[in-house]
């Protein structure tokens, strides 16, 4: 099926499963907060709960390190536990979750309720909100290669700690881990999910016992929690205090994790295991860090690891690789659900995706992704070789995305909840002073590595965009070639009624409307027709989920002609077999073995009018090409498929 034909660009992995219908809160209906809440501790905060490992260290470690001063000691940890206050736990976990699209959240969440809007933000307005949110999802995928790469080798560099004969190992070592991460992931996580939520409360336990310990010997340091450390560490240190901020932020890495998994756990479970477990856990181990700073700053090379007795420090190394693993892990199937989302949102062609389990959702493995996504890891540690090296790197991913989270959240709550401007700018305002801060301190450092991301995200999001446009161009293409239903119809009992053969036969078609091409084309050249035709179209809706009671649309056109449109959510998977079958109720009885499914398949030539530029019409024609199969992509049975090949200019 072409690019054109790709009804809504809906995905339908090879095992299809609709997805549990979300409660009110976003988590399953037969769910316990209390599981639920254990549960996000090994995939939400897998990342931001490995932030441990590197994020004080980059402050007083390295090429933009401050000087090991009390003052800037006490002033980097007021910024550290004033950052997890204000920017994750006030802005995602208080106000942003609230932003749900029917339990889901993420950027593609927030992209879909301000898809519909256009009516109230204006077309400017909206195509710029639009283009911001594709951009945030970019960024994101960025940031999904940097977080397998700097979190194993960071907890790799802990090897440094206890023996400097280690040092050799550290890279080949964390590129075997890498390997084997990738590798595991077409076995799917069901399994050692179970295990990921005992582990990261042992994880989250030891950082906490970690740090009390440090802070008994050094309790003034409780005094940093006043926020007046962090504006004197300004005045005292200037525009070196605006560039260590970038090292700063690595501490609130993973904040987007809290919005986008909202959908598997709910927000009550995420803001219990935050506000319970994350957030005393990490304050209490960063001001134990900076206790020991304060004692042996020539531990500043490695403070966390520096925290651990050295007759655990083995062990210690080995629960923080467990740790980075999941958090990995965790930005892995975050990266897969994106690109999900991305295919059935009309952004990404069609791509292999496999469902790894037939109970748990969310659980899919997409090859070509994960292909790539490790090829780019071990390229990152090669090149970088250090995770001070990708902190530079990380750190514009994280605070672009959220500024843009705060932009788009912003139009959410004054357009759709209608919140007052007196009310909505104050809040969005102390937002983005956080956010645009951050992401100020981190663009100074885009020569020290991050111009990986920005290159990674201005090619994804040409991509997608080139997509996007190449796919209306093409349906534009094809309604110039078509031909109303009614006329067609009417042609038929015009003249000599054509031969009408037994059996069904099934034509797909982005467009609700209109006769299909390949009708006119198989029309054309057989001058026969089954004795029942279906016209078969897949629209994407803008909200998650669709009720299975909502989801199809039957009419009957006359001569034996039905048209169906099917309505998915953009968090599920349809299939056509399954959608043939739902149709029973509504007057349809269709056997398998008596249909034929018509197929188009277009060859693309770049030489027309359409309004694209000459390398977008040949990197669209490029991905078009390269689509995964249609017939395994919507779960056809291939032995009833038949397609019928055109060439169209665009």
């Amino acid at each position: 099926m072409s690019a054109a034909q790709e009804p809504g660009s809906i995905s339908a992995p090879e095992t299809v499963h609709d997805a549990p219908e979300p409660n009110g809160n976003g988590a399953h209906a037969n769910g316990r907060t209390m599981t639920l809440a254990l549960a996000a501790l090994g995939v939400v905060y897998g990342d931001i709960g490995t932030s441990p490992l590197y994020a004080v260290r980059e402050c007083f470690h390295g090429q933009h390190a401050v000087a090991l001063l009390p003052v800037n000691i006490m002033g980097v940890l007021s910024l550290i536990v004033w950052s997890l206050i204000i920017v994750v736990s006030l802005k995602y976990v208080m106000f942003v979750m609230r932003a749900d699209n029917k339990g889901e959240g993420g950027i593609f969440a927030l992209l879909a309720l301000v898809k519909g809007s256009v009516e109230k933000t204006g077309k400017k307005r909206h195509a710029l909100l639009i283009s911001s949110a594709l951009f945030g999802a970019a960024l994101l995928y960025g940031d999904g290669i940097i977080t397998p790469a700097i979190s194993v080798l960071s907890a790799m560099e802990g090897l440094n700690v206890a023996t400097n004969a280690a040092e050799p190992f550290i890279i080949p070592g964390t590129c075997v881990i890498l390997v084997l991460l990738f590798w595991v992931q077409k076995h799917g996580t069901e399994h050692i999910g179970r295990v990921f939520g005992p582990l990261m409360i042992v994880w989250f336990a030891v950082l906490a016992a970690l740090g009390l310990v440090s802070i008994a010997g050094q309790p003034h340091i409780l005094a940093a929690l006043n926020p007046y450390y962090a504006v004197k560490f300004f005045t005292t240190n200037h525009w070196h205090g605006l560039i260590v901020l970038g090292s700063v932020v690595l501490c609130i890495t993973g904040g987007e994790a809290l919005y986008a998994d909202m959908g598997h756990f709910g927000r009550r479970p995420i803001r219990l295991s935050w506000y319970a477990i994350v957030l005393p856990s990490l304050v209490l181990n960063y001001f134990g860090q900076g206790a020991l700073l304060l004692s042996k700053p020539e531990m500043a090379f490695n403070p966390f690891f520096a925290l651990v007795p050295q007759v655990l420090l083995y062990p210690m190394v080995g629960l923080a690789t467990i740790a980075t693993v999941i958090a990995s892990q965790a930005m892995i199937s975050g990266v897969y659900s994106l690109t999900q989302q991305a295919v059935q949102l009309g952004y990404c062609p069609r791509i292999r995706i496999i469902n790894t389990s037939a109970e748990t959702k969310g659980q899919i493995y997409l090859p070509g992704v994960n292909n790539a996504m490790m090829v780019a890891c071990l390229g990152l540690v090669l090149a970088f070789k250090s995770s001070s090296g990708l902190a530079g790197a990380y750190g514009i991913a994280v605070t672009a995305t959220m500024a843009i989270t705060s932009v788009i959240f912003f139009f959410v709550v004054h357009t759709l909840w209608r919140w007052s401007v007196w009310k909505t700018i104050p809040l969005i305002a102390l937002f983005l002073v956080f956010d645009i801060t951050y992401l100020v301190s981190n663009l100074l450092k885009i020569f020290d590595g991050g111009w990986f991301t920005l290159t990674v995200a201005a090619l994804i999001m040409i991509a997608m965009v080139t997509w996007r446009d190449g796919k209306a161009a093409l349906g534009r293409q094809f309604q110039s070639m078509g031909l109303p239903m009614d006329l067609f119809l009417n042609s038929l009992v015009a003249g000599k009624p054509p031969v009408r053969v037994p059996g069904t036969a099934v034509f797909m078609s982005v467009s609700s409307t209109g006769t299909p091409i390949t009708l006119l084309h198989h029309y054309k050249h057989n001058k026969v027709l089954h004795e029942q035709i279906l016209l078969l179209s897949i629209v994407a809706s803008e909200s998650p989920f669709v009720p299975a009671s909502q989801r199809l649309a039957v009419s009957s056109l006359g001569h034996g002609f039905f048209r169906i449109i099917a309505t998915y959510g953009f968090m599920q998977t349809p299939n056509v077999p399954d959608i043939l079958k739902q149709a029973k109720p509504h007057g349809l009885d269709v056997e398998l073995m008596n249909t034929t499914f018509y197929l188009g398949r277009e060859s693309l030539l770049t030489g027309g009018g359409a309004k694209m530029m000459s390398w977008r019409k040949s990197l669209f024609a490029f991905m078009s090409r390269n689509a995964w199969n249609a017939t395994t992509f919507f779960g056809i049975p291939p032995g009833r498929v038949v397609e019928l090949g055109t060439q169209v200019q665009l």
